[in-house]
């Protein structure tokens, strides 16, 4: 019967919370025994086992590639539930989407190894694929129970060899265990500011039957994280911002006022006669008529600290979560040496985003007797003046005239309308069936076919209607009062309103079947020689199904975006060889490793493809052990980027073309000219109307595949002198060319490519800008640029992983005479994390010890996790430490090996301090049956600190570097990689039967 024990506990101790190098040896069957499927015995009753990076049945557990073990009492340790929460702390792990992501966001949890990406990271579930969840194939962590996990094993480097494609950065193993009784708890837990309480209950129930034949294990799990918003931490109390653009860090709020604005943009640009600089109202004033402002004089658009509208209260800071999950596996032995097994699982989560009242933005038609009724006289004036102007000028013209009408670009946040609110309802389901067994004495055979799918409901609240909009100021819908706080009216929320609903679905399915076994060996006391031969098909399909008003466009304040749909397949032959070629007495080993496999994929651009890997393992006396290895992986492009629909977004970005700093520099001048910017307005912050600029986002069919090459080099040291101490150190290197990204890696990388670096007119980046901006210069979503997929990037890590690894005996205790002590100690080092948005251009961005800009989230040149336990009778008292190094922002990275330009584009906030957290906690068995934890995490409350401001809402005090203005990712900071929640507690209940 398994349990919750001392003696587990001390094994997991040794692991928690670091990610072990070292050997991981396989469980005594009576101690509770993995479901991974490779794991069989021969006749003999010699136990031969598989690891995580091999499909090859073997007795020794050493790998020539690092394989790294997190313990299943790391979880329990640490209060943790979701997955995310441990994984995300260890070194080789930079965040990926988590709950604390709102915006950007999608309500999933995501892996992403060594920054590589989460589509380039491989998660297997007992050594198969797990079921992923939208149109990127990316597994969402939400649907792994933690209370079954036994291990989480990280391979670095490239797999595909052994696994296939996807497993570039490289693979992360979830083993679940076994059970036999009754297992049961719970957890709860809550901030110290009495919010974010989370709480989870869950049961299992194993049991062998049959004389031992076979055993089964059932499941369920209800979990439920409260929400804690912006507003209810200071630091996240504000919407900071402005240092990018040379003004000090104040409270920036957002361009779109509650209070209506309207922009003449036509100006000379339109014949009017009325010059850009013409000014119709001063938007510094406070109770400027109705509060519409006409405005095109440089430097008054930008910014408005006291009439701009804060939305960083409403926006969450944790999302919430709801889930329920369920599922069992089973095995049988139906033949002696013949098992059939088999695996369910179903889980429903219901997470939820929530941002500001949507924002409304773009060129609208006016009519003016529509809106007459709403104006003072002043500003209905200013209205006609525009209007006689454009009248008098296209009549001289010989050009159609539209009376009464005059098109603005329109500003106006729909506070009336509340909270935009999205609702993603995730249902997964996964099945699994198969067959293992002895063929031979040495020769075994594993087949399993699997089929899963999930469904995802995205229903959408807030959104405003542009064409119901559009109609309220044209007269032809019902009139809608932009002009001052508070004057839609409920009737006219109702007219302009819009519900919008999402669909996606995404299936995978997988036959797989391997032979495995031995051949004999060298002889001088090697092992047998250890094979692996098989063949797998997998067939994934995903389809993302937007309703009428979202492929249209219509929908302002979520993206809107066009159906997706496509699917491929992929037939694959493999094999592996692991052969010892001798072993002494005297603890010298020599073992060599091989891989191939070859992809033949129904894609045209991808066809067949070779994947392979080699390593060798030298063990040059007992305490020391060489290790190295070398592979090719491949990852082919996703259905999303394959066939991914166009659709808009809005990504923060600088028009180089209205950077004053461009004013003076005529072959910028001359791009921006040849792309639609008047020559007189380039330099002009007002043709930038927004601090995002819209864009098209979009699949691309002729994707070919990504490869990448990737080192690991490493030592293992045991030495007599100190027993128990374990020391490791790995260096890595993966470099992936041909990777798939939009050009330039975003659109701020486009318009930099395009203005900065390659300028010329005729190259595809500035191709992308010709012909979509307005007549003054600006980029509306009226024809925003195409920026889409292609396999042009290239990018890299490189660094070190070091641990250290000791346990001994204490000869004192509280509660037994001796108590133990265990010490790890997990740390990267990070060389380089490097990213080419266009291969052959001078362009290189150097992530490592950066943050921000196309670095996103920092990546410190220097990480670890570390924890020390004592181990006292029933009582384990421990103590994790975690910490970052400093991190500059991407002031300097963008390099030109020329030196002739200086590619600088933000002048914010340059600096995130070193960053440090210390955990407690305590596990007491308070009787056989019965284990309670309990915790602190973030003892020292270590929080970004609460701004101060001036009367102007200029900020006069940071106190401390956490807290971010332009450079952040979100609620002032990055909420995935810093703590935003402060001192939270914890306590869990365990019981078993």
């Amino acid at each position: 019967m398994n349990r919750f024990s001392k003696g587990t506990l001390l094994a997991g101790t040794i692991m928690a919370g670091a990610m072990i190098a070292t050997p991981a040896y396989a469980q005594d069957e009576d101690a509770g025994a993995s479901v991974q499927s490779g794991a069989a015995e021969n006749s003999d009753g010699d136990n031969f086992i598989v690891v995580t990076g091999s499909r090859i049945q073997q007795k020794n557990v050493d790998t020539a590639a690092p394989v790294a073990v997190v313990a299943a009492e790391e979880f329990e340790l640490s209060g943790t539930v979701n997955v995310e929460n441990v994984v995300n702390t260890l070194p080789q792990v930079v965040p990926g989407t988590t709950s604390f992501s709102n915006n950007p966001g999608n309500g999933t949890a995501t892996l992403n190894l060594r920054g590589l990406g989460t589509n380039r990271t491989l998660v297997l579930v007992n050594g198969r694929r797990w079921v992923s969840f939208d149109t990127a194939q990316v597994v969402d962590l939400n649907t792994i129970p933690n209370f079954l996990l036994e291990s989480v094993d990280v391979v670095t480097g490239g797999a595909s060899a052994v696994y296939g494609s996807d497993a570039l950065a490289g693979v992360v193993n979830f083993n679940l265990k076994r059970v036999e009784g009754l297992e049961m708890g719970g957890q709860y837990s809550i901030t110290e500011e009495g919010d974010g309480a989370s709480y989870q209950v869950y049961g299992a129930i194993g049991t062998s039957f049959d004389d031992g034949r076979g055993n089964a294990t059932v499941y369920a799990e209800y979990y439920n994280r409260e929400s804690v918003f912006q507003g209810d931490r200071a630091f996240s109390n504000f919407a900071l911002g402005g240092e990018t653009f040379g003004l000090n860090l104040l409270q920036f709020g957002s361009s779109t006022l509650p209070n209506g604005v309207l922009r003449y943009t036509g100006g000379a640009n339109s014949n009017t006669g009325l010059p850009p600089g013409t000014e119709f109202g001063n938007a510094g004033e406070s109770g400027f008529g109705n509060g519409v402002v006409f405005d095109d004089t440089p430097g008054d658009f930008r910014f408005r600290t006291g009439d701009t509208y804060n939305y960083a209260p409403v926006n969450y800071l944790q999302i919430p979560q709801e889930r329920y999950l369920m599922g069992g596996y089973a095995d049988y032995e139906f033949t002696p040496g013949h098992t059939a097994y088999t695996e369910v699982t179903y889980v429903n989560n219901r997470v939820q985003q929530e941002l500001a009242a949507t924002p409304v933005t773009g060129n609208f038609n006016v009519d003016l007797a529509t809106v007459q009724p709403f104006l003072i006289p002043g500003d209905f004036q200013q209205l006609q003046d525009i209007d006689a102007a454009e009248t008098a000028q296209n009549n001289a013209d010989g050009v159609a005239d539209d009376p009464g009408v005059v098109n603005f670009f329109v500003q106006r946040r729909t506070i009336e309308t509340g909270a935009r609110n999205s609702l993603d309802e995730r249902n997964a389901f996964r099945v699994l069936a198969g067959v293992r067994g002895d063929i031979t004495d040495n020769l075994f055979y594993d087949a399993y076919y699997s089929y899963a799918r999930t469904r995802n409901a995205n229903v959408q609240a807030g959104n405003i209607s542009r064409s119901a909009f559009q109609a309220g100021l044209d007269g032809t819908g019902t009139p809608i009062n932009i002009f001052g706080l508070g004057t839609l009216t409920p009737a006219m929320v109702q007219a302009i309103s819009i519900q919008a609903q999402n669909g996606d679905i995404s299936t995978q399915e997988i036959a797989s079947a391997s032979i495995s076994g031995f051949l004999g060996n060298f002889g001088m006391g090697a092992d047998d020689v250890g094979f692996a031969v098989g063949a797998e098909y997998r067939g994934v399909e995903s389809r993302f199904l937007p309703d009428t008003a979202l492929s249209s466009g219509d929908v302002i304040g979520f993206n809107a975006g066009n159906s997706t749909e496509g699917k491929y397949n992929v037939r694959e032959l493999f094999a592996e060889l692991n052969v010892p070629i001798f072993e002494t007495d005297g603890g010298q080993r020599l073992e060599l490793t091989g891989a191939a496999r070859y992809s033949d994929y129904s894609l045209d651009a991808i066809g067949g493809v070779w994947t392979y890997a080699g390593g060798v393992e030298f063990q040059p006396i007992d305490q020391v052990t060489l290790r190295g290895q070398y592979q090719r992986a491949i990852r082919a492009p996703n259905v999303g980027e394959l066939f991914g629909g166009q659709s808009i977004g809005f990504p923060g970005a600088n028009d180089p073309c209205a950077d004053p700093a461009n004013a003076n520099d005529q072959t910028v001048i001359n791009l921006c000219q040849a792309t639609g910017v008047p020559a007189g307005n380039v330099g002009d912050p007002n043709i930038q109307l927004n601090a995002q600029i819209p864009a098209l986002f979009g699949g691309n069919p002729n994707l070919q595949e990504e490869t990448s090459e990737s080192y690991t080099f490493g030592i293992v040291l045991q030495p007599n002198f100190a027993p128990g101490l374990t020391i490791t150190a790995d260096y890595f290197d993966i470099t992936i060319d041909d990777a798939v990204a939009v050009a330039g890696g975003s659109l701020q990388g486009l318009l930099d490519l395009c203005y900065l670096q390659i300028q010329d007119i005729n190259s595809a980046a500035c191709q992308a800008f010709v012909g979509t901006r307005t007549g003054n210069g600006a980029i509306t979503v009226a024809s925003p640029p195409l920026v889409g997929n292609a396999n042009i990037a290239s990018l890299g890590v490189s660094g070190v992983d070091l641990e250290i690894n000791y346990t001994t005996d204490v000869a004192f205790g509280l509660f037994e005479q001796d108590s133990r002590l265990n010490f790890n100690f997990l740390g990267t080092y990070t060389e380089s994390s490097f990213f080419v948005p266009v291969v052959g251009q001078p362009t290189t961005v150097e992530c490592a010890g950066l943050f921000a800009g196309q670095c996103g989230e920092p990546t410190p040149e220097y990480k670890w996790t570390s924890r020390l336990s004592w181990i006292d009778g029933p009582l384990t008292t421990s103590v994790r430490w975690r910490h970052l190094d400093s991190v500059d922002s991407e002031d300097s990275i963008l390099v030109d090996p020329t030196g002739g330009i200086d590619y600088t584009s933000f002048n914010g906030i340059n600096t995130i301090d070193s960053y440090d957290l210390f955990d407690l906690s305590f596990s007491v068995e308070a009787s056989e049956n019965v284990t309670i934890t309990a915790g602190i995490d973030n003892v020292f409350d270590t929080l970004p600190g609460a701004p101060e401001f001036d009367a102007a809402g200029n900020v006069t005090n940071r106190p401390n570097s956490l807290l971010l203005g332009d450079n952040q990712e979100q609620a002032n900071t990055y909420p995935s990689t810093y703590d935003v929640l402060g001192r939270k507690f914890f306590v869990s209940a365990a019981f078993s039967f």
